[in-house]
């Protein structure tokens, strides 16, 4: 079960660290989605809650830094559970041998790195991009979806992770 633990952990560490790679090094694309989603600009209710919108993105504008920063702040919040969660399966790889007690406190990296990036799918996508962007009305830039996949995915690492291993357990 620890071998199975680690494993996981280290997939979610190296899938969200594969993201920060194609965020930094596809820039445009990702920087799009975000664009898009904060300029409300494809909304099926038209103009109704544009007053919430950052359109228009240009040099001169405001918006354009706020959109960069936004994109910014996702992909170093990325960065970060991705770091804690290679620190956290480090740590547990570590400790595989360990007495129960021991492995059982190495996971606290590994937890805080998961619960970091479930609060960015599910409050960064789903709560601001959905709900106040109306990223939802969107057939193009809607990535609900796939938040809710990263959500639930995530979510399913951290309850296996946060079991409880006994001394039957030691590999």
């Amino acid at each position: 079960m620890r071998l199975c633990k680690i494993a996981l952990l280290a997939s979610v560490g190296f899938f969200l660290l594969l993201v920060v790679f194609n965020n930094l090094f596809d820039y445009p694309s990702n920087y799009g989605f975000v664009k898009h989603v904060l300029s409300m600009d494809s909304l099926f209710s038209g103009e109704a809650q544009s007053w919430r919108s950052f359109r228009d993105p240009s040099p001169q504008d405001n918006s354009y830094w706020f959109h960069h920063l936004s994109y910014a702040g996702l992909i170093l919040w990325e960065a970060a559970a991705g770091a804690l969660i290679s620190v956290g399966t480090y740590q547990l790889w570590m400790r595989r041998h360990a007495p129960a007690r021991t492995f059982n406190l190495a996971k606290n990296v590994g937890v805080y790195g998961l619960t970091l990036s479930m609060l960015q799918w599910f409050v960064a996508f789903i709560s601001v991009g959905g709900e106040w962007f109306l990223m939802w009305q969107s057939k193009v830039w809607n990535g609900q979806d796939a938040a809710f996949r990263m959500f639930a995915c995530l979510g399913i690492v951290l309850l296996f992770l946060i079991q409880k291993d006994d001394e039957s357990e030691v590999s």
